[in-house]
């Protein structure tokens, strides 16, 4: 059957990585070992019915409801059987991506130590090209390609979009004003380079038809704390209310999920007028959530939001204890700095409703909370941001030296200039520091010591349990272990004989 529209997205976004999102990080790293292996282990590929994929990422199923809400028919594509689905009649294949380019500050900072791709930003090219191949055989020369989702703003350039063949790209949210670019493409009309979409209300934010990638529910848009660097929290917060939330639930466990993954910028904070969670509501939430299946667990979280409300962490565990069996709960939180200056500076809103001075403090504080009640924080911190001193690189190194005996993961990133602060430079490895290479140091031997007890407990897949706790971590342990020891020093191990 011809599909005029069709959606996809870049290979290293359409798995479910053995039902463990965090190994979804491994797109960002650069390409170490073979196709092939990432593929069997790290990101084996989602079930797809003559090319029409079993599950795809959220942002894709929201511009794929969209458009069946605007009267457009449109199916959701698997990169890998393209051939399938695109003919001479396709007009239109819109493509989601996350890191099109290996810009993002997990990629950036890999791939400057290692001087590598990303397979995110080789998978991205690879798929453009593959749609312009499939087109070209179907003898269809008047197909539109138009790029969006997270990563689309290291497209926004028209140099860039004419060396991958791209015709237009939305940058920001698309289910209005991408609605209008498809229209635009069937009907033939001259399409802008670049797009800003417009902010979507909550009211319009459309419920996902199919399944999502790890059964992802938006349950929040934006975080309003207003970091300057971080494009996603200067949007507008805006809250779905509980029986969309609940809609799109029962459309993952229908149609197969195997989890259910409540994705915000800071899920404690869901249905919160302020900067303080609302227990009841996020109790309200997962007790409505609990009663449909006990696979669940959570995208994102902030740790001024852990200690201002002290008792959610020790409720919320005591809910999901009797309803589920996981050995701990987890989720993605940013310490960024340990600098209370530069928190001041570029991060006031992250802190409250503390001040900036506080910070470290309520760090520490959060990591106890948590570890007293078996949830493990995989927390980011920032390098390069503007502005920072050896002074503050030496408070980030102290702090990540007082986090070692709390079971968690940190992970240093390279400043990527974004939001209110777009334009700037971005952080490298020739700008580091002796002090950023210490503090690489503390954070590399802080998740050695917790790594692999960690992906023991967390990893699902027998097979990735064992590439990764045999092969991947040793591999990493023994090519580190000597650069560690430069660092430790303040040396360039890329550098030194």
């Amino acid at each position: 059957m011809p599909h005029e529209v069709i959606i996809t997205s870049d290979r290293s976004l359409m798995s479910e990585y053995g039902y463990s999102i965090f190994v979804g990080f491994a797109a960002c790293a650069p390409k170490l070992i073979p196709d092939f292996l990432y593929k069997l282990f790290l990101s084996p590929p989602v079930g797809n019915h003559n090319g029409i994929a079993e599950a795809a990422p959220c942002g894709t199923r929201k511009m794929e409801a969209a458009l069946l809400e605007a009267g457009i028919d449109v199916v959701v594509a698997h990169p890998d059987h393209l051939d399938n689905v695109i003919d001479k009649n396709t007009k239109v294949v819109g493509i989601t991506t996350n890191d099109p380019r290996g810009l993002g500050p997990a990629s950036t900072t890999f791939s400057s130590l290692t001087r590598k791709r990303t397979f995110s930003a080789i998978f991205f090219e690879k798929t453009v090209k593959k749609i312009r191949e499939v087109a070209k055989r179907r003898g269809n020369t008047s197909l539109k390609i138009i790029a969006g989702g997270p990563g689309a703003w290291q497209l926004a350039d028209e140099k860039i979009l004419e060396s991958y063949g791209i015709d237009c790209v939305l940058v920001g949210e698309g289910e209005i004003t991408g609605v209008e670019i498809f229209k635009k493409a069937l009907k033939g009309e001259p399409l802008p380079k670049i797009v800003y979409g417009e902010t979507v209300p909550v009211e319009k934010i459309p419920s996902i038809k199919h399944r999502t990638i790890s059964g992802l529910v938006e349950i929040a848009r934006g975080c309003g704390r207003g970091c300057k660097f971080c494009v996603p929290n200067l949007r507008i917060f805006r809250c779905r209310p509980i029986e969309k939330i609940m809609e799109e639930v029962e459309v993952n466990l229908r149609e197969g999920a195997h989890e259910i993954l409540l994705h915000a910028e800071d899920v404690l904070r869901y249905g919160a007028q302020g900067p303080i969670p609302d227990e009841s509501k996020v109790l309200e939430l997962f007790g409505k959530v609990l009663e449909k299946t006990s696979k669940i667990s959570i995208s994102h979280f902030a740790f001024a939001s852990v200690v201002s409300k002290p008792d959610l962490i020790p409720k919320l565990t005591q809910l999901l204890d009797s309803k589920t069996d996981a050995k701990f709960y987890s989720g993605q939180v940013g310490i960024e700095t340990g600098s209370p200056r530069l928190m001041e500076k570029h991060m006031f809103g992250k802190v409250l409703p503390f001040k900036p001075e506080q910070w470290p403090e309520i760090v520490i504080e959060a990591h106890k909370i948590l570890a007293d009640h078996r949830w493990v924080p995989c927390s980011t911190l920032i390098s390069g941001l503007p502005g920072e001193t050896a002074e503050d690189i030496r408070k980030t190194i102290e702090l990540v030296q007082n986090l070692r005996e709390y079971r968690s993961l940190i992970v240093p990133l390279f400043f990527v200039p974004l939001g209110g602060l777009e334009g700037g430079k971005f952080f490298s490895k020739e700008d580091m520091l002796p002090e950023h290479w210490m503090l690489m140091a503390e954070c590399i031997k802080h998740d050695f010591k917790w790594v692999d007890d960690l992906a023991k407990d967390y990893l699902s897949d027998p097979f990735q349990r064992f590439f990764v706790r045999q092969i991947v971590f040793r591999i990493f342990r023994r090519v580190l272990k000597k650069p560690i020891k430069l660092m430790e020093e303040g040396i360039d191990p890329t550098t030194a004989g």
